[in-house]
């Protein structure tokens, strides 16, 4: 492949800081992004740092570039006013030149932190959907991005953008658009020995997903599953406050046996996980990209996912889609597709050819070029090309 020109535009910017700032330390999607633009930025030139209000798993215990400023989620007013004023003082004290915000209260609150430590420069992103989001939040963020608290807004699908087209013009022309790009999360791993290493039934029909377990992500629908047909195992790899009452639904069902959480797992573990299915489920019912099932369709794994705008949007190449999509809530119906994949290989290997292009579509380096690109041109208007359209 041959290389790009080095231009100026290119050229590293030693010593440049920037602050990545989300609400809780876990592994999910927008840790995900987040993680990756740390890495990629920083080797270009840029010195990274990621700070998280509180912890919520052991995901970023230890990371030397990671600060997180309470160790659990805080409770009540005083709770509260002492994760500010912590936030506020370690921004103070990183002194970063740009500030990234990520998720609805990552950009609420940790962009006018910004703000108050003296940071001119914040960037939000739109992570969290509108069902994810309270309606007073929606009310502080479209206050943020009007009076300008956020110098840049991203958006990472044109099913997202859309949400904002009625909102003030202040706000829409600070609107970018920038796909998601991923890591590859091919494993090396061949079926049995992925599902050796997880403790998965080595000869079952085995059904899986990546996801928060978290009633947005419908993991239940997912569970229900294993009422269409006995010979089907589901694997999540995921943690959250769902989980029990899957459980507990399972064992009420007689379906523990064919249940299994695998629990949380670091990026670096998801292609081997991944590698132990056969067939990846989606269920979710609020998404504003899909990168979980994004990385799997791109494995090789055909998805069977909800029929969501975005995901229809994200999960095709070339105006082909690279999904099965179906109303996750109809059981009878989310059987019947993940039946199709598994019993006609003919739908299951034009799916996973199909998915190979997603790579190109979604390219990690497009999309830390975006970054990079925004964060140079901070000082300048955004480019109409780029601009969210006037409703």
């Amino acid at each position: 492949m041959m290389q790009k020109d080095a231009s100026p535009a290119r050229r590293p910017v030693p010593g440049r800081k920037l602050l990545l700032i989300q609400p809780q330390a876990e592994n999910a999607g927008a840790q995900e992004i987040a993680r990756l633009l740390e890495g990629a930025l920083a080797t270009r030139g840029y010195a990274t740092r990621q700070l998280f209000f509180y912890r919520k798993t052991g995901a970023f215990d230890g990371h030397p570039e990671v600060v997180i400023c309470a160790p659990a989620r805080p409770r009540g007013p005083f709770g509260l006013a002492r994760l500010l004023w912590r936030l506020v003082s370690e921004i103070r004290r990183e002194r970063p030149d740009v500030v990234l915000c990520f998720q609805h209260y990552g950009n609420v609150i940790g962009g006018p932190a910004a703000r108050l430590a003296g940071v001119r420069d914040v960037i939000a992103n739109q992570n969290s959907t509108t069902d994810q989001t309270p309606p007073k939040v929606r009310v502080l963020d479209k206050i943020a991005g009007t009076l300008g608290i956020y110098r840049r807004i991203v958006v990472n699908s044109h099913d997202s953008a859309q949400h904002f087209a009625h909102y003030p013009e202040a706000y829409r022309r600070r609107v970018v658009h920038i796909d998601h790009g991923f890591a590859d999360k091919t494993s090396g791993l061949s079926k049995a020995e992925a599902r050796a290493r997880y403790g998965l039934p080595a000869g079952a029909r085995l059904l899986g997903c990546v996801s928060r377990v978290h009633p947005l992500k419908n993991i239940g629908a997912a569970v229900a599953l294993l009422g269409e047909d006995a010979q089907w195992h589901l694997a999540v790899a995921g943690q959250g406050p769902d989980r029990a009452r899957l459980e507990a639904l399972a064992q009420e069902k007689g379906w523990s046996e064919r249940l299994h959480f695998v629990g949380e797992l670091a990026p670096i573990a998801v292609g081997d996980f991944l590698a132990a299915l056969d067939v990846f489920v989606f269920p979710s019912i609020s998404e504003t990209f899909g990168l979980a099932a994004i990385e799997a369709a791109q494995v090789g794994l055909p998805v069977v996912a909800n029929r969501l705008a975005v995901l229809e949007e994200v999960l095709a190449v070339d105006g082909a889609p690279c999904a099965l999509f179906v109303d996750a809530d109809d059981p009878a119906a989310f059987a019947a597709a993940v039946r199709r994949v598994l019993n006609e290989p003919g739908i299951a290997e034009a799916l996973t050819a199909r998915s190979r292009g997603l790579a190109s579509r979604f390219p990690l380096d497009d999309m830390v070029d975006a970054y990079d690109d925004l964060i140079r041109g901070l000082g300048a208007p955004v480019p109409a090309s780029h601009r969210l359209a006037t409703a």
